[in-house]
């Protein structure tokens, strides 16, 4: 097949990228808005807003400052310049701010009081409570702040990424002089201080009580104003891993750099007097489209503290606890089936976090690490958690004197803290660790364990879509499949010598593997379908992905379309394609859910001339997976797992409840049930099935045809 070459551009055929995420962040603003929603869970959604638009501005913000900066001229191929999209974003955020800060000061805060959550200044508390303030501020708060001046003896400080800060407007009484001095609020103490009270959970914010304090902190001056600012700071720093001696070290460098990187965002206290404003503007270095005015709380990502508060469980979903896979039910007078045995029957596929991560990924790991008859174990890691019990059972198997070999993401973003640390312990106790290969991620999640068996080494193995993280597992969607087949095995043993040795021509059996193969196989499918329907056969194509931004690929399937293709796209984030365009995306859906959980998996369908393929792994369908990062997509071939498959698709197209779909102007829509239809939500449906503990497929296939 002849290398593909982009023909379209504009407008027209692209949506924007930053645009896309920020209309994802717009649908996770609407569940907070839901007043169906338990309350908690509303306030949760708030804070997952604020901490999106966090890493956006970040990530995204960042980025394109750079670019503006080094005066790009490349367009977008929906045709803009990075000002262009600098400007779009600020209007399309200052409507976020104002609708976010709506939903939560003016609907969820007065829903909260009612509830016996109850947001208090310290003038408001009753004398009992403002001696436990008061005790509070002396022994947690006090001693931590060290209140900085700024004049021509003592410079303007530096204000570190995500801190909330008052600035502190003074003047001397004598000499009247203007003072300034900034307060940085501590961040390692809660956002609020709880109180019980007879009324019910007292709040106090710890920049009030700081506040009801203030002249602690500056005696013998007045104190005129005190306004709370926040900065947020480039993390899109520029790397040249082609000219790096030590991979480790290039990106210790980088995190220090992050440190003290550009300002991209000033959050700033709508009070704040116009001179102290420009003051800090002007010290920052920044434009004024970097600023951000609000009225009252800033950094509202912390109220995630509220969703944690004690005795309020009411306010919140029922607890998911994950229910053990059928694979591994036995009775009571049994004894629990080795997890090798159970790959041994047949090939199987867990679904997080409806079946349990603890009983079998990590259990996977934590049984190969104390057989003595595993010989080896080989592990990709991109994110996990600071206490992982998978690397600690990888530590364990390399005690035991099994060679095992760990690939680590060092570039994995808002990671690399906790992963250099876990390479320097993981080295420390003997396994072998690699960090890939230069200019590439390793966002691929795989494990082989070689397990010497009475017939020869047999060779186990884990095909992830998400990370070995069992604290993410509990949220995220994801599948895993296990399997012992020898074509899989050797694909993956394959992969882990293409990154811990030399093999750049590699080729692979039956895996689609990034960044050399996966972007022609996926085309090859896309065009056997275009294929079949030009010749009036059927031609079927579903994706289910995180992202969908590759120009190519959507170029590819608008062909797909226009020649009669039909396709549904379930994109959880960015989607770049325009469905149900008249000669152009007619044939195409794109659907997004939100909800409970957030969509991680990615499984691909194509209807394949009946040979029915499925696809499941870490790649989406964007650049970065499929040129510039190390990915992987395994076949399932399995009868009963492609059935299950096609069950999860079937589930997330009829969503009613939690499904939005995408109109041809890029705008969403949320699906609702229509006048007599049942409610339909995937994330509930599922939930039903894993605690039913029951063989999914054939109630799956009851109630898909009841749709």
């Amino acid at each position: 097949m002849k290398k593909e070459e982009l023909k379209i551009f504009g407008p027209e055929y692209f949506d924007n990228y930053e645009l896309s995420w920020l209309k994802f962040n717009w649908r996770v603003l609407a569940e907070a808005e839901r007043d169906d929603l338990p309350l908690l869970e509303r306030v949760k959604f708030i804070g997952i807003v604020c901490s999106n638009l966090d890493e956006f501005f970040q990530k995204r913000v960042g980025g394109l400052k750079r670019q503006f900066h080094a005066e790009m001229k490349d367009l977008t191929v929906d045709g803009r310049t990075p000002i262009d999209q600098l400007r779009a974003i600020r209007k399309e955020v200052m409507k976020m701010i104002k609708r976010y800060r709506s939903c939560y000061l003016d609907t969820l805060k007065p829903l909260l009081e009612k509830e016996g959550i109850l947001f208090r200044d310290y003038a408001q508390l009753e004398p009992l409570l403002q001696d436990k303030a008061d005790n509070f501020f002396e022994k947690q708060i006090y001693p931590i702040i060290t209140p900085l001046a700024v004049d021509e003896a003592h410079p303007f400080p530096f204000i570190s990424n995500k801190s909330r800060s008052l600035a502190i407007k003074l003047k001397h009484p004598k000499t009247g002089q203007d003072l300034f001095a900034r307060l940085k609020i501590p961040s390692n103490r809660p956002r609020w201080i709880e109180l019980d009270s007879s009324s019910g959970k007292v709040l106090l914010s710890v920049k009030d009580l700081i506040l009801a304090k203030i002249n602690r902190f500056f005696p013998g001056v007045d104190v005129i104003s005190a306004n709370v600012f926040r900065v947020t700071r480039n993390a899109d720093i520029e790397r040249n891993e082609e000219e790096a001696d030590d991979l480790l070290e290039m990106i210790e460098d980088e995190l220090r750099e992050r440190r003290f990187a550009k300002v991209v965002r000033l959050e700033i206290d709508k009070q704040m007097p116009k001179d102290v404003k420009d003051y800090i503007i002007h010290n920052l270095g920044i434009k004024k489209m970097d600023v951000f005015e609000m009225e009252g709380p800033i950094g509202l990502a912390d109220v995630m503290q509220i969703y944690s508060l004690k005795g309020f469980e009411h306010l919140k979903f029922d607890p998911w606890i994950p229910a053990l896979h059928p694979v591994f039910r036995h009775s009571i007078d049994e004894a629990l089936p080795s997890v090798f045995s159970v790959i041994r029957k047949n090939d199987f596929i867990v679904h997080h976090p409806y079946h349990s991560f603890e009983t079998s990924t990590q259990r996977f790991v934590e049984e190969a690490s104390r057989d003595p008859k595993v010989l080896a174990i080989k592990q990709t890691m991109y994110r996990t958690s600071s206490d992982s019990p998978l690397m600690h059972a990888l530590i364990r198997a390399a005690d035991s004197d099994k060679q095992v070999a760990i690939l680590i993401e060092l570039k994995a973003r808002f990671d690399e803290q906790r992963n250099i640390l876990w390479a320097q312990r993981l080295e420390k106790a003997g396994v072998h660790v690699s960090y890939g290969i230069s200019g590439l991620k390793i966002h691929s999640k795989l494990t082989i364990v070689v397990r010497e068996e009475n017939d020869g080494l047999r060779r186990y193995v884990h095909i992830g879509t998400g990370n070995y993280h069992p604290d993410t597992a509990q949220l995220y969607e994801d599948f895993g499949y296990f399997t012992c087949r020898e074509d899989i095995a050797s694909d993956v043993s394959d992969v882990f010598n293409l990154l811990t040795g030399y093999a750049p021509e590699q080729t692979f059996k039956k895996s689609f593997v990034a960044p050399k193969h996966l972007r022609s196989n996926i085309m090859n499918l896309i065009e056997t379908e275009i294929s079949e329907a030009k010749n009036g056969r059927k031609g079927r194509i579903i994706a289910k992905m995180n992202s969908l931004e590759d120009p190519l690929i959507i170029q590819k399937l608008y062909d797909a379309s226009k020649a009669g293709v039909k396709i549904d796209l379930i994109v959880r984030g960015v989607c770049r394609l325009l469905p149900q365009k008249k000669d152009l995306s007619e044939n195409i859906r794109v659907h997004s859910i939100i909800g409970r959980f957030l969509e991680h998996s990615r499984c691909y369908y194509f209807y394949n001339q009946g040979n029915e393929c499925y696809y499941v792994g870490s790649a989406d369908w964007m650049h970065r997976n499929l040129d510039a990062r190390v990915e992987l997509l395994a076949p399932i071939e399995h009868p009963a797992l492609k059935k299950y498959l096609k069950f999860i698709l079937d589930v997330n197209i009829n969503d009613n409840q939690q499904r939005w779909v995408m109109k041809p102007n890029g705008k969403y829509k949320r699906i609702k049930p229509k006048q007599g239809q049942n409610p339909r939500n995937t994330h509930d449906m599922l939930m039903y099935h894993a605690k039913a503990n029951l063989d999914p497929i054939p109630r799956a296939e009851r109630q898909i045809t009841e749709l």
